[in-house]
């Protein structure tokens, strides 16, 4: 495994001063955002045409000795706008484009939420069975938003070699390992997950449970942790909608990777991980709003690199 860091956090600086930063922390791997809700201050689009940008990018990448893990383009490609949706739908088929030349494997992205009808244009996400006006709507969603979309797009990323990580996130239609599996089902192996286990932390989902529930449907993993908090909970409940800036009401917050769960915990995760076929990056996502970015990240990474697993598992030579 190499411990890597999602880059928005540092949308303010260069790519060369975030690369420095890493450097200093012993990072070598980075996930960079494309646009949509991550923005593209890293790796802009435009590169795809234009081949002395790329390559000096890439010597940037190279100056740094940073290897890069992953391109990410989290967006609403169901959105019942036309076009938001239209704008997402082309982020995402550039950042497939451009991962494909320059040699990364992955995009993260989100599965998106339609409306609950052709009429609506808002995005639904439903939260429960019943009335049963909610299953008429998670019956046309999945069939006549979903379903098409995701079958025509996850060929276009197997076509050009590029897996998709989906990260599963309340709002959209795919927040859980079941939802996961039933996209992956329909748009096939180039879909899987970006198992971040924050997102499900608060929705009582064990990460480490859903690792064993995914298996090789996972692509991508983000290291971001969540606290919840009892006090708070019998009044919000997990399905709280107050800012994330409200940390004295809120039933639950993000928390830097060691603040919700300690390295137990965390060893745990990552070895059941590497037992079910995953030893690629661990990506750090800073969104903790009691901790500053810069130290945030310093602590995570100062957490994770002294419990990742580095080496290949070696021979069990005592059986």
């Amino acid at each position: 495994m190499r411990l890597a860091v999602f880059t928005p956090l540092f949308s303010g600086l260069s790519l060369s001063q975030t690369l420095a930063k890493l450097r200093d922390l012993g990072i070598s791997s980075v996930e960079l955002g494309t646009g949509n809700y991550p923005g593209a201050a890293h790796c802009p689009l435009t590169m795809l045409d234009d081949d002395l940008a790329r390559e000096d990018f890439q010597r940037t990448l190279a100056e740094y000795g940073t290897n890069l893990c992953a391109l990410s383009c989290h967006g609403n490609a169901l959105h019942p706008d036309p076009a938001r949706a239209r704008a997402a739908r082309e982020v995402s088929r550039k950042t497939i484009l451009l991962a494909e030349k320059l040699g990364v494997p992955t995009v993260v992205d989100f599965s998106g939420c339609p409306g609950g009808s052709p009429n609506d244009i808002t995005p639904n996400w439903v939260t429960c069975a019943w009335p049963p006006d909610y299953q008429e709507i998670l019956t046309w969603q999945w069939e006549q938003a979903v379903a098409p979309y995701w079958r025509e797009h996850a060929q276009f990323a197997a076509d050009h070699g590029v897996r998709i990580a989906i990260e599963m996130h309340p709002g959209f239609v795919v927040y859980s390992p079941e939802t996961l599996l039933r996209l992956r089902q329909i748009a096939g192996p180039a879909v899987g997950a970006n198992l971040d286990p924050s997102h499900l932390f608060w929705q009582n989902i064990d990460p480490i449970a859903a690792i064993r529930v995914l298996g090789d449907a996972i692509h991508h993993v983000h290291a971001k942790d969540t606290q919840l908090y009892p006090a708070n909970l019998p009044r919000t409940g997990v399905l709280d909608t107050q800012p994330y800036t409200a940390e004295r009401t809120r039933g639950w917050l993000f928390r830097t990777v060691g603040y919700g769960h300690g390295a137990e915990w965390w060893k745990e995760f990552v070895s059941t991980l590497r037992m079910h076929g995953y030893d690629g990056p661990v990506s750090i996502e800073h969104e903790d709003s009691l901790l500053s970015a810069e130290e945030g990240l310093t602590k995570a990474a100062d957490f994770l690199n002294g419990l990742l697993p580095r080496e290949p598992p070696g021979q069990a030579w005592w059986v």
